[in-house]
């Protein structure tokens, strides 16, 4: 896999046209969250990879946080292909297993069934090589709290690099609003076209490097009636694209 280069002609959404994309995507091309989640999972994996593992997992140690929604679910997804890449990778979850949604739920049994290490808000290891922040996605409202408060604070509190999905967790992605705490990526993969904020001037000190992620969004769902926009095959050279 190749990460290619494009700062330039990329569009922009909010979350309320990123929620859209969504249901347009399920409800209308049949194209369903289990099938995004492993999309967006396999596009983080590569990241982690290529950009801060040395283009090799093998026993590198990797602490995945996890959310109990997509967010999760996808950097759950990614832990399942770093542990087959043969890293060392520990789930935090901020839940019980419970309390998270279906397809989540779902990806978390795979885990289970690989014996991969699964713990509940619990952090006792300050050695990882990295940190994958799957804890809040584009769903963030108000400042985190909880589980999720604790750790956004232990990873912002360590010296470890992170690697956010779509967002740093606690940042809005259509304000551009830094909750407290809100996660200080080392680099973040966004999913299917960039977000307002983390474009916003207060965005880039947890922003980090900015990548784009493939997650198979048909380019003429963006100009359904819902959203009139134009979109570009941005994806045509690689599934990854480096924004900044």
């Amino acid at each position: 896999m190749t990460i290619k280069d494009n700062n330039t002609g990329i569009l922009k959404i909010d979350t309320p046209q990123m929620i859209e994309v969504d249901r347009l995507m399920m409800e209308e091309y049949h194209i369903e969250l289990i099938q995004m989640m492993e999309n967006a999972g396999r596009c983080l994996a590569i990241v982690a990879r290529d950009v801060f593992l040395d283009n090799d997992p093998q026993d590198k140690k990797v602490c995945v946080l996890a959310g109990t929604g997509g967010n999760g679910g996808g950097a759950l997804v990614c832990a399942r292909r770093l542990s087959n890449w043969g890293a060392k990778v520990t789930v935090v979850l901020t839940d019980d297993d419970e309390k998270m949604t279906k397809i989540p739920k779902h990806q978390l049994s795979i885990l289970r069934r690989m014996e991969v290490n699964i713990t509940k808000a619990e952090i006792s290891d300050d050695s990882y090589d990295l940190i994958i922040d799957g804890i809040i996605g584009y769903s963030v409202k108000g400042d985190p709290y909880g589980a999720a408060k604790t750790m956004i604070d232990w990873a912002n509190a360590s010296t470890i690099k992170v690697l956010s999905l779509d967002t740093p967790s606690g940042l809005d992605l259509t304000s551009g609003t830094i909750h407290n705490p809100t996660i200080k990526a080392n680099a973040t993969l966004t999913l299917a076209m960039p977000k307002n904020g983390l474009f916003a001037e207060s965005s880039s000190t947890h922003v980090g490097s900015l990548y784009l992620g493939d997650i198979s969004v048909p380019p003429k769902l963006y100009s359904e009636d819902s959203l009139k926009l134009k979109a570009e095959n941005v994806f045509r050279h690689s599934d990854i694209i480096k924004i900044n």
